[in-house]
């Protein structure tokens, strides 16, 4: 069954036909990973209840969790303003990243930018 035909119609997709999505704990806010959705990614996600993402690596439907046990749980999908980004809200169980860190953010490290909150005045 296809992406129902409204949300597609919505999406602005990549050459490839993707679309990003941001995948964040829905308690805690705390961004876990970034992915890329097709339209039968997203379609499954939202029919399923599960995370499935498209592999770039690999060019297949990445099922969160058929390797490693860490399973995301969709609490929420949503649609940015410019149709280009999704923001899945998920229960995450166990590590979201394939290193075994929590979140992928953690696995590649701080860049070190400047604090603006520093900076601002008053």
């Amino acid at each position: 069954m296809p992406l129902d035909a409204d949300i597609a119609a919505r999406l602005k997709r990549d050459p490839a036909g993707l679309v990003c999505a941001v995948v964040q704990q829905h308690d805690t806010r705390e961004v876990l990973m970034v992915a890329w959705m097709n339209d039968d990614a997203l379609h499954e996600t939202l029919t399923t209840g599960r995370a499935v993402y498209w592999s770039r690596s690999r060019q297949e439907l990445w099922r969160k969790g058929d390797t490693s046990g860490n399973v995301q749980r969709v609490v929420r999908a949503s649609l940015d303003c410019d149709g280009d980004a999704l923001l899945l809200e998920v229960d995450q169980r166990g590590p979201a990243c394939h290193t075994g860190t929590r979140t992928c953010f953690e696995a590649g490290g701080d860049l070190g930018a400047v604090n603006g909150l520093a900076e601002a005045t008053p």
